[in-house]
């Protein structure tokens, strides 16, 4: 996907809220459609913000798998968006991530939920005085 799809699938979808804030506005007045229609518009604005980083930090095959990802596993997905993108921000990444760049990264981020997650057991037993001497068990009647 090159720049110029990914800039008409940006108008399109700004064409889509639009609409939506005009039905909003129409049907249910200004007040209240428009606030959510602003608040959609943002949410559209920061994906779209949010996607064109990720474009630009993954390969095409590195975004792929990605997404593949994002079928089963949507929080485990945006987890891996977000770090990469506080890692370019940072100037980790000084070129493109590749599959098998992403691929050691998934697996640092499974042993990091998994040492988090794990769970011990502690076994405590009582260790109890026992004396051989019954003597303090007799009873003068």
């Amino acid at each position: 996907m090159d720049d110029s799809e990914l800039q008409a699938i940006r108008q399109a979808r700004l064409q889509e809220l639009q609409k939506q804030r005009q039905a909003g506005s129409g049907a249910g007045g200004a007040g209240a459609g428009a606030g959510a229609g602003d608040q959609a518009a943002k949410k559209a604005n920061e994906d779209d913000a949010r996607s064109a980083m990720i474009a630009q930090i993954l390969t095409p095959a590195a975004r792929e798998r990605l997404s593949r990802i994002r079928i089963v596993r949507q929080q485990k997905a945006n987890g891996v968006e977000d770090l990469l993108i506080r890692m370019a921000r940072s100037g980790q990444i000084q070129n493109r991530v590749d599959e098998d760049e992403l691929i050691s990264l998934l697996d640092q981020i499974s042993q990091q939920e998994s040492k988090a997650n794990e769970t011990k057991i502690v076994y405590q037993t009582r260790r109890y005085n026992y004396d051989d001497d019954d003597d303090d068990l007799d009873l003068d009647l």
